[in-house]
C-alpha cells in the first residue's frame, strides 16, 4: 500500500482518503475524549496574559465578526484567527494531551483549526471527528520521523503541528492527495520554533500553537487554490529531516498506515505542569504517601530521567513566573511533596512559596540508563528520597497518571474539564455540562455550529 521512495505521498494520500467509516469506534470515543480535554484548557485560558495579546491582534487584524468562534472572548471572526487564538489558549495551562513517543501536543494544533473551519463550512460533526483523526494521524508520525535529536532543540508541537493542522484543514477541505501533499509543502516550509524562549519565562509557546494552526489551515487552503509546495519537504535532500533532525526516520512516516491508530496512544494531564515532570511527580507522590512523608522529613530526592527532560527542563532553576514554573522539576515536586497535587491553583498561589522553594532546592536530576532507554516510548517516573532520619526509599511510576495504560474516565474528564473551566472563568457550570454533552453527541450532529454562542 506504501511506496518507500516517498512516504511524503503516503501519507497525504492517507489523510484524504480516511472515511468516518473507516475509524473504529474506540478510536472515535477516544477522539471525542482528547476534544472535551482540550475545550477544558481553551477556557483555563481565558484571561490569560499572553492568550489576550494574541485575541488583541486578531481583533486588530482580522474581521470584527465571521463564521468561527475566539472561544476565550465569544467573539467571531474568520476560521484563520479564530484557530490562532483558540490554539494559543489551548497550551497556556499545561494541561493539553500528549502523545509520548512523537513528545508531541496534538490537540492545540489539531482541534483549533479542525473546529473553526468546520464551523466555517458547516461541516458535520463525523467531519470534524474524522479531521481530527487525520491530524492527529499526520502530526504525530511527522513528530516520531523527526525523532529525538529535533526535540532537543525544536518544540515539536510548533514544527510537526504544521502539518498536523494542514492535514486536519485539509480533509475537511477534501483535498486531493496531490493538493494535500502541497499543502504539506507549504506546512513543512513554514515549520519553527525553539526551546529558547524557557531560559527567559518567555511567551512564545502560545505562539508556537498559534502559528502551527494559521500557517497549516493557511497551507490548506492555498493547496485547495493550487499553490504548489515541496513535494518531499520531510524526507528531501533539503527537508526538514535534513535541517532540523539528525535521526529523522522516514518509515516512521506511514508506520502501519490504517491499522495503528497512533490517536488511541495520546496521553491525558494530570498534573499541569510540563509532562516531562509527570513520571517523577507520581513517584515521588507513591513514596510520600506509602512512607507518610511530610515536606520537612526529605533531606533530598533524586529524579532519575530521560535525556529529553534535562534538555527541556535543566534550563530552569528559580522560575520567574507561574508558567516557567511547570518547567522546574524541583518546583513541581515541591507542590507534590507540600500539597500532595501539582495543579493549577496550587501553582498560582505558591510556585515560590518559601516551603515549595526549600524542596525545590532539594532536587537533582540524573540521567537514568534505563528511564532513557525507554524514553520516548514509554515515560517511566523513578525517584530516590533520602529522608532527614537516614533512609533512602525508591519510589517508581510505569506509566503516569492519564497514559494510556493508566487512563482517565470520561467521568474524570469532564471533571477535569468543568474545573478548568471554572478556574478560567470560560464558561459556567452548566455551559460547561451542555458542552459535555455536545462532544458526546458530536458523531448525529449534522452541522458544526457554535459552542458557546
Amino acid at each position: 500500500m506504501t511506496s518507500s521512495h516517498h512516504p511524503s505521498r503516503d501519507l497525504a494520500t492517507f489523510a484524504t482518503e480516511l472515511k468516518f467509516s473507516d475509524i473504529p469506534a474506540p478510536v472515535l470515543r477516544r477522539t471525542e475524549d482528547l476534544m472535551l480535554d482540550w475545550l477544558g484548557s481553551v477556557l483555563a485560558a481565558r484571561t490569560a496574559r499572553p492568550v489576550r495579546s494574541i485575541e488583541r491582534f486578531a481583533q486588530m487584524m482580522g474581521p470584527a465578526g465571521g463564521p468561527s468562534e475566539m472561544l476565550t472572548s465569544r467573539r467571531t471572526t474568520s476560521p484563520v484567527f479564530a484557530a490562532l487564538v483558540n490554539a494559543a489558549a489551548s497550551h497556556y495551562v499545561e494541561q493539553d494531551d500528549v502523545h509520548n513517543g512523537s513528545v508531541f501536543h496534538p490537540a492545540a494544533v489539531v482541534i483549533a483549526p479542525a473546529l473553526a473551519v468546520a464551523q466555517s463550512i458547516g461541516a458535520s460533526g463525523a467531519q470534524l471527528l474524522t479531521a481530527v483523526v487525520a491530524g492527529y494521524e499526520v502530526g504525530i508520525r511527522v513528530g516520531e520521523f523527526l525523532g529525538r535529536s529535533h526535540y532537543k532543540t525544536f518544540h515539536t508541537t510548533a514544527t510537526a503541528g504544521t502539518l498536523a493542522a494542514a492535514a486536519a484543514v485539509g480533509r475537511l477541505l477534501e483535498l486531493t492527495p496531490q493538493q494535500m501533499l502541497h499543502a504539506f509543502g507549504s506546512a513543512g516550509t513554514q515549520s519553527a520554533g525553539v526551546w529558547e524562549f524557557l531560559r527567559d519565562a518567555a511567551d512564545s509557546k502560545q505562539l508556537h500553537c498559534a502559528h502551527a494552526a494559521a500557517s497549516g489551515l493557511m497551507s490548506a487552503y492555498l493547496a485547495q487554490d493550487g499553490f504548489t509546495g515541496a513535494a518531499k519537504v520531510l524526507e528531501g535532500a533539503q527537508g526538514l529531516g535534513v535541517g532540523m533532525s539528525s535521526d529523522a526516520d522516514p518509515a516512521r512516516l506511514t508506520d502501519r498506515l490504517g491499522t495503528r491508530w497512533a490517536l488511541a496512544e495520546t496521553s491525558f494531564k494530570y498534573h499541569a505542569s510540563c509532562r516531562h515532570t509527570h513520571p517523577a511527580a507520581d513517584a515521588l507522590l507513591q513514596v510520600m504517601s506509602e512512607h507518610q512523608l511530610a515536606h520537612g522529613d526529605v533531606a533530598r530526592v533524586t529524579a532519575h530521567v530521560h535525556q529529553g527532560a534535562i534538555d527541556v527542563l535543566g534550563r530552569v532553576t528559580v522560575p520567574a513566573t507561574v508558567h516557567q514554573g511547570k518547567f522546574s522539576m524541583g518546583t513541581v515536586l515541591g507542590l507534590i511533596a507540600v500539597h500532595g497535587r501539582a495543579g493549577l491553583g496550587e501553582f498560582d498561589r505558591d510556585f515560590l512559596a518559601p516551603e515549595v522553594a526549600a524542596f525545590r532546592d532539594k532536587v537533582a536530576m540524573e540521567l537514568d540508563a534505563e528511564v532513557d532507554s525507554a524514553y520516548p516510548a514509554r515515560w517511566i517516573g523513578k525517584v530516590s528520597v533520602q529522608t532527614r532520619d537516614g533512609r533512602t526509599l525508591a519510589g517508581r511510576a510505569d506509566e503516569p497518571k492519564g497514559d494510556p495504560g493508566n487512563s482517565l474516565s470520561r467521568a474524570e474528564i469532564e471533571d477535569k474539564m468543568q474545573r478548568l473551566a471554572h478556574y478560567g472563568e470560560g464558561a459556567t457550570a452548566d455551559e460547561a455540562k451542555a458542552l459535555c454533552q455536545r462532544i458526546w453527541q458530536l458523531e448525529a450532529t449534522p452541522r458544526v455550529g457554535r459552542w458557546l454562542g
